[in-house]
């Protein structure tokens, strides 16, 4: 090897690995795809929050948008999982996706007729959650169909890369779009971002679950993904991990409250703090290569997800604004390293048939995780202190890990080149 190309390769192999995107076409366009539909619904989150406080002048009201979304992620993920592993995910694709754009179109249609209507911006609300909901685990349990499963770690990685790409970039130009331009704009640029992910969809390949022939006919049963869910112990630990870092050591809720009493702060120490998670999931995903050399899936898991706690107990305990950041963002960066693992077990480890319920089941975790964190967080300090519900919060969720790798050894020697359910 030249001198030149050895450092090239040291490069590829901390960068994040882009093989998924150069191998399979259709991976690539569904990824992008994606991508910049997150873009575009982030800039409509916040466009809406913002047109509904211009009406309302409440911040209660603002609020109930996330209560809006909450309740349909969770009746809608178990039941999107199971809808997934009955029919062409494909077509339940295109389907969902062409709701989420016909959506967008309806909120570019009140903005121009000059609609001011609470109701309707919660309704719509509602009603994009419910196509999430649908389109995730079939979008979800497709990729583990389009790569072989050592590329799996590097897709998961591209992924967590599209929604704290979507996370940070969309609000920040729904800001700006909505402040030059108005609202109307805004959901205008989010519909034809959407087109993206139609056309993604579209030229998917059809596919079909890959079900036993006695039970192709068959619907199937949201019961049957928990059953077998509640026999398979490495699959339940990625979600007893994760809700371990999302309630117990989770302090979004109270950022608001730290950027006033800890640093002095005001509203754009409030962002700074929201921000500093997502860039370091980001920059996790960015310099990613790494993670396809691991084997050890959920030793890692438990590392990453301890090293979340651990990096948050540390924020509860500094009173400087830059240094508090920076392990902020070390915990995002661990989120990313766990909810890459996770989702490859989840893909690996999982039959075709069933793999839409158990990503039904991620979603529920993932959507209701943190809104319960929230409520946690603001109790105990409420009663305590925030900083003994961020340091107090840290240490549990370390301490839970703990115990959970103590109660169920097996995780810890979980195999990617066997991967066990």
């Amino acid at each position: 090897m030249t001198e030149t190309a050895e450092p090239r390769a040291r490069r590829t192999h901390i960068l994040a690995d882009l093989t998924p995107l150069r191998t399979s076409p259709a991976y690539r366009r569904l990824w992008f795809g994606n991508t910049v539909s997150w873009i575009g619904q982030g800039m409509t989150a916040l466009a809406v929050s913002l047109q509904v406080y211009d009406i309302t002048g409440s911040a209660f009201s603002v609020g109930l948008i996330g209560f809006c979304s909450l309740v349909p992620l969770i009746v809608f993920g178990l039941y999107g999982g199971a809808v997934a592993d009955t029919v062409d995910r494909r077509k339940l694709g295109l389907f969902s996706a062409f709701g989420s754009f016909t959506l967008s179109v309806v909120l570019v249609a009140s903005a121009l007729v000059g609609v001011e209507y609470v109701g309707l911006l919660y309704a719509i609300v509602a009603l994009q959650a419910v196509c999430f909901a649908l389109n995730a685990p079939a979008r979800a349990s497709m990729i583990a169909r389009l790569l072989p499963a050592e590329q799996l770690p590097a897709a998961n990685a591209l992924t967590t890369m599209t929604s704290t790409t979507g996370t940070l970039v969309g609000p920040m130009l729904g800001g700006l779009i909505v402040g030059w331009w108005g609202y109307r704009a805004a959901y205008t640029v989010d519909a034809v971002c959407f087109t993206a992910s139609l056309y993604a969809m579209w030229r998917m390949p059809s596919m079909l679950p890959d079900r036993k022939d006695g039970e192709a006919r068959k619907r199937a049963s949201v019961l049957d993904g928990l059953r077998f869910l509640g026999t398979r112990p490495n699959l339940r630990m990625t979600f007893f991990t994760d809700l371990c870092a999302m309630v117990l050591a989770h302090p979004r809720a109270l950022f608001p409250v730290v950027a006033v009493l800890w640093y002095g702060g005001d509203a754009r120490t409030t962002g700074l703090l929201v921000a500093a998670p997502a860039l370091g999931a980001l920059l996790g995903g960015v310099f990613s290569g790494w993670l396809g050399r691991i084997r050890r899936h959920g030793l890692a898991i438990l590392l990453a997800v301890g090293s979340w706690g651990a990096a948050i107990a540390v924020f509860g305990l500094t009173r400087n604004l830059w240094l508090g950041l920076l392990f902020l963002a070390l915990a995002g960066c661990a989120d990313t390293v766990s909810m890459v693992f996770r989702n490859t077990m989840l893909q690996a480890a999982v039959p075709d048939e069933l793999r839409g319920r158990l990503q039904g089941v991620f979603i529920v975790v993932v959507a209701g995780g943190p809104r319960l964190g929230d409520f946690l967080a603001g109790s105990v300090a409420d009663l305590a202190s925030p900083a003994v519900a961020v340091t107090g919060g840290g240490v549990l969720c370390v301490t839970g890990v703990a115990l959970l790798a103590l109660k169920w050894r097996t995780f810890a020697r979980y195999d990617a080149r066997d991967p066990q359910p």
